[in-house]
């Protein structure tokens, strides 16, 4: 079996936004969504810092689609639209997304954004990989850990991209990987460990 992942090393990540970017950039994400986005960790917003000038700081960290194990979304889809596939992500057949969001309540790390309009893009056309498949008013998106570059034998856009190399992708299921000895290190966090999803993305301490 493969199961995909992605590890990332938090001390290395320096909060530049490449990862959210280039993978807007790469699956023709429209104006005002993100499926890749970088957050400060107990700040106010998405950029802020943590205590009072001059004792401040600031931790960032990645958020995207975890592609779990048990996804909650998958459970809660009336249609079948998410799945989870053969390489172990999680999925959106986007002919059978109804729009219901039924996914996007379910997802405990809030990983999903909704085409409430027509999509929009400031370039006027579309951009990025052209596998990618386009979107439609109305429906579901989110990271699919580069489908169109994954099933091509290459690392999804934001670990190609990460100029600190903050970013690790492999296959959980091949122990001489790696993410395998990464995530078999025990020095890793799990987010919302207790909601029993269980990520395939995960954290380096």
């Amino acid at each position: 079996m493969t199961k995909l992942a992605i590890g990332i090393k938090l001390e290395r990540c320096i909060g530049c936004q490449t990862c959210a970017f280039s993978c807007k950039m790469q699956n023709n994400v429209p104006d005002g969504m993100l499926w890749n986005r970088v957050i400060s960790e107990g700040a106010d917003n998405e950029d802020g810092s943590v205590g009072t000038y001059p004792n401040v700081s600031r931790t960032y960290l990645p958020l995207a689609c975890q592609h779990c194990e048990n996804p909650a979304c998958q459970k809660v889809c009336p249609t079948g639209a998410t799945y989870k596939d053969e390489m172990g992500r999680v999925e959106i057949d986007y002919q059978k997304c109804i729009g219901c969001r039924m996914c996007m309540a379910a997802c405990p790390f809030n990983a999903r954004v909704f085409n409430w309009v027509k999509p929009k893009r400031a370039t006027g056309f579309d951009y990025g990989d052209a596998e990618v498949p386009a979107r439609k008013k109305g429906v579901m998106e989110k990271c699919t850990l580069c489908k169109e570059r994954t099933d091509r034998g290459e690392n999804p856009m934001c670990v190609e991209c990460c100029p600190a190399r903050a970013r690790v992708f492999g296959d959980l299921d091949d122990p001489e990987s790696e993410i395998s000895k990464l995530r078999a290190s025990g020095n890793v966090r799990i987010l919302l460990e207790e909601k029993g999803t269980r990520p395939q993305v995960f954290y380096v301490k």
